[in-house]
């Protein structure tokens, strides 16, 4: 089955770390489907990197080393939707990240090329055989491939290691052992446990860095700023991974990060059934950042969302939340 190659267009991400001993920009070549040949040879690896956690992190790393040895662009294909959206949308897990996060991550660790592929019935009903002949061959130019040593792919995930390295004529095949972290293997579904249980130090661990969610300060219903409590407002585009109240860090708003407190749910007892809102209260800050992108840094779960019987209420615990939240600032510096 031929891949629609219709759609392949490029651009150029720009991302520029503001905090952290690798501040700096980093850019990255971002291709949106394939092309229809191979402009030229790339060392590549594949994967949905959800997190880009500590065992993304050593593929890149080697990947990026590879790619200088054998003076070629380090290069990622990855999925977007993610493939088990694609197949079971309701059941799928939540995201660990957007895919704007994950150039930001890609960029930050030196890939030079990421190749976006729409996962859709065309890419699905590619037979193994037909992906590394179309897509890795003929579209990717692919050298030097790199992947996970429990790699599958093609319709049905028939193609393994084993018929990978059967088909791979023109390029050679390095497979990346599991990274443990503490004795535990370094995993999104690993990193999605840790926040559904609320550990976020133990989430961090995992990922080497604060899970985080990014987006664009959004105007709200002003409810917060009533109870005397202004928040930013950031819609979520997917389901989050985690839930509760939490002590949090934000980036984007200053030369230097923010302290504050956030509430990342349905909000129960403004009204039901609602669609999960990111809600953060920045402590000591009162400017206008509407249309400001910003990064939340979760650092410590403080409780569960609750619903209360009335506004009242409500504010009393926010006041408590708040207490809480700048005790543990103190106390971690």
């Amino acid at each position: 089955m031929a891949l629609d190659r219709n759609r392949h267009d490029t651009l150029n991400f720009k991302f520029f770390k503001r905090f952290g001993p690798s501040a700096g920009l980093f850019d990255v070549h971002v291709f949106r489907g394939f092309p229809d040949v191979a402009q030229g040879r790339v060392a590549l690896t594949i994967g949905n990197f959800d997190g880009v956690h500590r065992g993304h992190q050593a593929m890149l790393s080697r990947l990026v080393e590879a790619a200088e040895d054998l003076g070629l662009p380090p290069s990622v294909l990855t999925f977007e939707p993610h493939p088990r959206e694609f197949f079971a949308r309701e059941g799928a897990p939540p995201r660990l990240s957007s895919l704007r996060g994950k150039l930001e991550q890609f960029a930050a660790h030196g890939v030079a090329q990421a190749f976006i592929a729409r996962f859709d019935h065309r890419l699905a009903s590619l037979s193994a055989d037909e992906f590394v002949d179309s897509v890795l061959v003929r579209s990717l130019g692919a050298r030097w491939v790199l992947v996970g040593d429990d790699f599958r792919f093609g319709r049905g995930r028939s193609g393994n290691l084993a018929l990978l390295r059967a088909r791979a004529t023109s390029f050679s095949i390095e497979t990346m052992p599991t990274v443990c972290v503490d004795g535990e293997r370094a995993s999104s579904s690993a990193v999605r446990r840790a926040l559904a249980a609320g550990e976020l130090e133990h989430a961090a661990q995992l990922l080497g860095r604060p899970y985080a969610i990014s987006g664009r300060v959004a105007h709200g219903e002003k409810r917060g700023r009533g109870l005397g409590f202004p928040t930013a407002n950031i819609a979520l585009r997917h389901k989050p991974a985690l839930a509760g109240i939490f002590a949090v860090r934000v980036l984007g708003l200053s030369a230097a990060p923010r302290t504050g407190v956030a509430s990342l749910g349905v909000r129960p007892t403004i009204r039901a059934d609602d669609k999960p809102l990111l809600e953060v209260f920045v402590f000591d800050f009162d400017e206008t950042i509407y249309g400001r992108r910003v990064t939340v840094q979760f650092l410590h779960k403080l409780r569960d969302e609750e619903r209360y019987p009335d506004l009242d209420t409500l504010t009393r615990q926010i006041r408590d939340d708040v207490a809480r939240a700048r005790d543990y600032f103190a106390a971690h510096g």
